[in-house]
C-alpha cells in the first residue's frame, strides 16, 4: 500500500504499522519492526476494556455494579463518566454528567475486576485476552490505563478480534463500540474540547469530532484509541479495515499533523 510506504517519512526513529482487513484478518500492508516491543500508553485501555467485556460475559462483574465514587458503576468507569479526575482518585463531577477522561477510573475498573474474579488484573488480562489471541509478546507492565507493552504483530491479532470477535459475543462488542451516555461534552486529550465527546465502553468513537486523530474521511462509526507514546489502533467498520501504528516518539504536534492525513490515505488505498 502506497500509504503504508509513506510511513518512512514520519519524524520518528522507529515505527511499526499494519493495515488489517475485516473480512479475514489479512494484513493488507505493513512496515517497520513488527516484532519490536513498544509502550502502548493509553492504547492499553483497549486491552483492559476487552478483558472487562470478558468479565461481564463470565458474570464476574456487571455493568450496573457500584464501583468508584458514590453513584458510579462499572459502566461509568469504563466510559469515562465516573467523575474521577485524570490521574487522581478524586471525584470532580457527579457520575454521568461529564465526559472526564480518567486513567484513575481505569485503575478502579481493573481493581473491581480483580476483586470480583480473585485474580490480579494483569493475570486476568493475560488469561482472558492475550493468551487466547496468541499475543505472546504483550503484557501489562504498569497501570491498567497506560502500562501495556506490545508489538505490532500482536496488535494485528487484536485488531482482527475486534472486527470479528471470538472471545465475546458480537452483541457485547456492538454495545462496547456504540456511544455510552450520549450528548456529554468533554476534552479529548491532545485535541481539545468536544461538544459531543462520544465514547463507548472503553473504545473512543470518532462520530463527528473535530479535530480528531483519525481522518476526515473516517466513518463516524470508527472506534479505537491513541496513546501518548505515539501509538494508535483504529477500526473503521464501514471501510472494513483496521490500522495499528506503534512508534518510539511521544505524541505531539507531529502526530496531529501526520495521523489524520495518513488515515485518509489508507482509506483511499482500499
Amino acid at each position: 500500500m502506497e500509504s503504508v510506504r509513506a510511513v518512512a517519512d514520519w519524524p520518528v526513529d522507529n515505527a511499526a504499522v499494519a493495515v488489517v482487513a475485516a473480512a479475514d484478518g489479512r494484513v493488507l500492508g505493513s512496515t517497520g519492526p513488527q516484532a519490536r516491543e513498544f509502550r502502548l500508553a493509553s492504547v492499553t485501555k483497549l486491552l483492559t476494556a476487552y478483558a472487562t467485556l470478558v468479565a461481564i460475559e463470565e458474570g464476574a462483574v456487571e455493568w450496573d455494579q457500584p464501583a468508584g465514587p458514590e453513584g458510579s458503576t462499572v459502566r461509568h468507569l469504563i466510559s469515562h463518566v465516573s467523575g474521577l479526575a485524570f490521574d487522581e482518585h478524586k471525584a470532580l463531577a457527579r457520575p454521568g454528567t461529564r465526559r472526564m477522561y480518567s486513567n484513575a477510573g481505569f485503575e478502579v475498573l481493573a481493581d473491581t475486576v480483580h476483586e470480583a474474579s480473585g485474580i490480579p488484573f494483569a493475570e486476568y488480562l493475560t488469561e482472558a485476552v492475550l493468551a487466547p489471541l496468541g499475543m505472546e509478546s504483550s503484557r501489562l507492565a504498569g497501570t491498567a490505563g497506560a502500562g501495556g507493552v506490545s508489538t505490532c504483530a500482536d496488535l494485528v491479532r487484536f485488531a482482527a478480534e475486534v472486527q470479528h470477535p471470538t472471545l465475546v459475543s458480537e452483541t457485547t462488542l456492538d454495545e462496547a463500540t456504540s456511544v455510552a451516555f450520549p450528548g456529554l461534552s468533554g476534552v479529548l486529550p491532545g485535541f481539545g474540547h468536544q461538544k459531543d465527546n462520544d465514547w463507548g465502553l472503553g473504545f473512543e468513537i470518532r462520530d463527528h469530532k473535530s479535530p480528531h486523530w483519525t481522518g476526515k474521511n473516517s466513518s463516524p462509526r470508527t472506534f479505537g484509541h491513541f496513546g501518548q507514546s505515539g501509538t494508535f489502533l483504529w477500526v473503521d467498520p464501514d471501510a472494513g479495515v483496521a490500522c495499528v501504528a506503534l512508534t518510539d516518539r511521544d505524541f505531539g504536534q507531529w502526530a496531529v499533523d501526520t495521523w489524520p492525513a495518513f488515515t485518509d490515505a489508507v482509506l483511499a488505498d482500499l
